[in-house]
């Protein structure tokens, strides 16, 4: 299908208030989208269900489901017009937050309360967040998906929409897991401050421990399912105007439980805490809203792909010879909003450790609203 057709057509299933999930994978040149047939709420049971799924922060609330079954599914190339992408720039609603001196104040005592508890030992660290609501003059989803396509290519992209639930668009760095037939790929994602102009600058103490504890986490909870595990070493990633320490994590699942796998992984260390209890409910808790998706996971689930055995394009007859694998990639849901109401509400945090600054910790999470901000028109 040609670009200009496929957003007509998402464009056309959104007008009918009909469920879909138009997104773009991580530096790939194509969009997809699965429009379902009709307006039901479908759910997850055991994670052998196969489509497009969105799953809120609290694990007992149910993870929602784009069954391929009734859906229908199209894609289109999509090629980065660096025209746009500079006019999208210079009609930006606005570049810095109109933060009220009482969120602010808010915030800054939430981080005082979790650094407090992490000094009595009830956790070793935490993730607070808040949510700032920006007014918008018209809700143009499709448009705001495109400037996200646009400025940020090495994320995962996406636009989800059901009329009973709501409207949900982002661009997040972070990947949950991939499992490609037994193998299985994670990252350990943590630590965050601002990109300005160089990348390669050394790492705080405060950075680097957050980011080991959420890379000891994983590690020590995956050994049990998967075997042959591989951490590389951390480096520094670039995520819009932000940096962050990544370390990637492969090995071979040795069952084909993917539920199990889930619910170890979910909510990481890097959207929760440590111990995950005891920070899930401090969150729970003490934060004064709901997160409701932010923080929770989306992707596809178990779709067939189809690979050749021959790299060779030109060798027709060896190319008909593929393996079909079922592939599942979910992505943890930051960097995103939700619009209703003519206000796009953004989503923001940070981990907290014994060594944040609670200042600091505000001025990032006012960076990180800059990945949403950049894209809403005026």
């Amino acid at each position: 299908m040609i670009e200009k057709e496929c957003f007509t057509t998402i464009e056309t299933h959104y007008n009918s208030q009909l469920p879909f999930v138009a997104y773009r994978k991580p530096n790939e040149g194509f969009v997809k989208a699965i429009l379902q047939k009709d307006d039901a709420i479908y759910t997850v049971n055991d994670f052998t269900e196969r489509g497009f799924v969105f799953s809120p922060f609290d694990s007992k609330k149910d993870t929602i489901l784009f069954p391929l079954e009734q859906s229908k599914t199209i894609s289109c190339e999509y090629i980065i017009s660096s025209e746009i992408s500079n006019i999208s720039k210079l009609k930006r609603k606005k570049e810095a937050s109109n933060n009220s001196e009482n969120e602010q104040e808010q915030h800054i005592k939430l981080v005082e309360q979790g650094i407090k508890a992490i000094n009595e030992g009830r956790f070793e660290k935490v993730v607070l967040s808040r949510v700032e609501g920006v007014p918008i003059s018209e809700e143009n989803p499709i448009e705001i998906f495109q400037n996200l396509l646009e400025n940020y290519s090495t994320a995962f992209v996406y636009l989800w929409y059901h009329p009973e639930i709501g409207l949900w668009l982002g661009a997040t760095p972070e990947t949950l897991l991939k499992i490609e037939g037994q193998r299985f790929k994670t990252m350990s994602l943590a630590g965050t401050k601002k990109y300005d102009d160089a990348i390669e600058k050394p790492w705080g103490t405060k950075e680097i421990d957050e980011q080991q504890i959420v890379t000891d986490y994983i590690v020590n909870n995956l050994k049990d399912i998967v075997r042959d595990i591989n951490v590389t070493t951390p480096k520094t990633i670039k995520a819009g105007e932000l940096l962050h320490l990544q370390s990637k994590i492969s090995g071979v699942l040795k069952s084909e439980h993917l539920k199990l796998v889930v619910e170890t992984l979910h909510p990481t260390p890097a959207i929760c805490g440590l111990p995950k209890i005891e920070t899930k409910s401090f969150i729970l808790y003490n934060e004064t809203y709901n997160r409701e998706f932010y923080t929770g996971f989306l992707g596809e689930l178990n779709i067939k792909t189809s690979k050749s055995r021959n790299t060779n394009r030109r060798n027709v007859e060896n190319n008909a010879y593929s393996t079909v694998k079922i592939t599942s990639e979910l992505f943890v849901n930051l960097r995103c909003m939700q619009i209703k109401n003519q206000q796009a509400f953004i989503y923001v945090g940070g981990g907290i450790t014994k060594d944040s600054n609670p200042e600091l910790e505000w001025e990032e999470t006012v960076n990180k609203t800059q990945t949403m901000l950049r894209v809403l028109l005026n």
